[in-house]
């Protein structure tokens, strides 16, 4: 099971996380588990990270962050029980961080992903591309990964809640992607793999690996089997899904954890959520969810529900 931790809104107790960390006995019946927010902000992150490692039925515990707190972390993370760590990180110029996060704090992500490779050997770190942007920075993210010992993901910007300058000119696709690598290092070679990451993975002559998620022009919806829990409780079964499950009223109604466990089994198995696809069969493609909306309903923002 993946599940990063999330950024809680009130107490350790009081989150659908924590909650269901403390519920040994309810076994989640999917895999993986996605949640949002930015985990570094949590103050008991750690013990939230022991309490999730200690139960059987997690095999992978995983976490992205945007790595601006993460050289503090990593030690306690790791002791915590952590398997992996992802660092989102989408420029290596001061200037453009700035514009992206509207504050630059590049050299701190820099030195929580230097600290993050020598505690945990390695790492990943996922970069969304946009033309115009980024796309100028593929080699030496790539450069700067190999020096780190992180594999970096190229992302398809996609076209989700919260993306509200999207166009589809904007989009650099996996094929392009694979050209502008191959102006400098040579054809890479795709990895034949049996894996549900969502990351086609590619290896260039020296051994170097990155991966590419072709979610908007190659969308892998048929395969795809992650789902996402938002801190407040509500469970969305798609990326692109505008509705949620409350999980958390489930959890607080008294429910025995069979009873909650059939419930979530069910509405797995009953799962048809086709976004990307749908999204890409249907021709002309305007921003999905309009900013006024996105101000009435935050569950709607991809950073919420993690992306």
């Amino acid at each position: 099971m993946l599940l990063p931790a999330t950024r809680a809104r009130v107490g350790f107790s009081r989150d659908t996380l924590g909650e269901i960390a403390a519920k040994q006995e309810l076994r989640i019946p999917m895999s993986p588990l996605r949640s949002g927010g930015e985990p570094l902000l949590r103050r008991d992150l750690p013990v939230l990270v022991e309490r999730l490692a200690q139960r059987p039925a997690i095999r992978d515990l995983a976490m992205t962050t945007n790595g601006v707190l993460l050289a503090d972390h990593v030690r306690s993370l790791r002791n915590a029980g952590l398997h992996r760590l992802t660092v989102s990180l989408d420029t290596l110029r001061h200037d453009r961080f700035r514009d992206l996060a509207r504050f630059d704090e590049l050299d701190r992500v820099k030195d929580g992903i230097a600290a993050a490779a020598a505690v945990f050997g390695e790492l990943k770190i996922d970069t969304v591309v946009i033309r115009g942007v980024n796309d100028d920075e593929l080699v030496d993210l790539i450069e700067f990964g190999r020096e780190h010992h992180a594999e970096v993901r190229f992302i398809e910007y996609m076209d989700v809640g919260g993306a509200t300058q999207w166009s589809m000119d904007r989009v650099v696709s996996k094929a392009q992607i694979l050209d502008i690598v191959a102006e400098r290092y040579g054809v890479a070679a795709p990895l034949h793999e049996e894996s549900s990451a969502p990351a086609r993975r590619y290896q260039l002559s020296d051994g170097t690996t990155f991966g590419i998620i072709a979610s908007t022009t190659a969308p892998f919806c048929a395969d795809c089997d992650r789902s996402r829990l938002t801190a407040d409780g509500m469970w969305y079964l798609c990326l692109y899904a505008t509705e949620g499950i409350d999980l958390r009223r489930s959890l607080r109604s008294g429910a025995s954890p069979e009873v909650i466990g059939a419930m979530l089994r069910a509405t797995w198995g009953q799962r048809r959520d086709r976004g990307a696809e749908d999204r890409l069969a249907s021709g002309a493609r305007t921003t999905l969810i309009p900013l006024d909306r996105l101000r009435r309903d935050p569950h709607l923002e991809m950073h919420t529900r993690g992306g």
